[in-house]
């Protein structure tokens, strides 16, 4: 069986009482199935940094090409 991610709501009162979180991982292991509680992910400003993330246009990229407009205008 592959594992699961639930939203907690799916999961009957009587456990999602004692789980604090809002999803939770449901697996088989070993004859047995298990639900883990999943940390909330903390939200990060790492897509933030630089304007160009996808790799295509380098911050050098960009710089120059800035430049060239700025000269082109004049």
């Amino acid at each position: 069986m592959s594992d699961m991610v639930l939203d907690i709501n799916m999961v009957p009162e009587a456990i999602f009482s004692h789980i604090k979180t809002e999803k939770v991982k449901f697996h088989e292991e070993n004859g047995s199935y298990v639900l883990t509680p999943i940390k909330a992910e903390e939200k990060t400003f790492d897509h933030l940094i630089g304007m160009f993330s996808d790799g295509k246009l380098s911050i050098d990229g960009y710089l120059k090409e800035k430049r060239l407009e700025k000269e082109h205008e004049n």
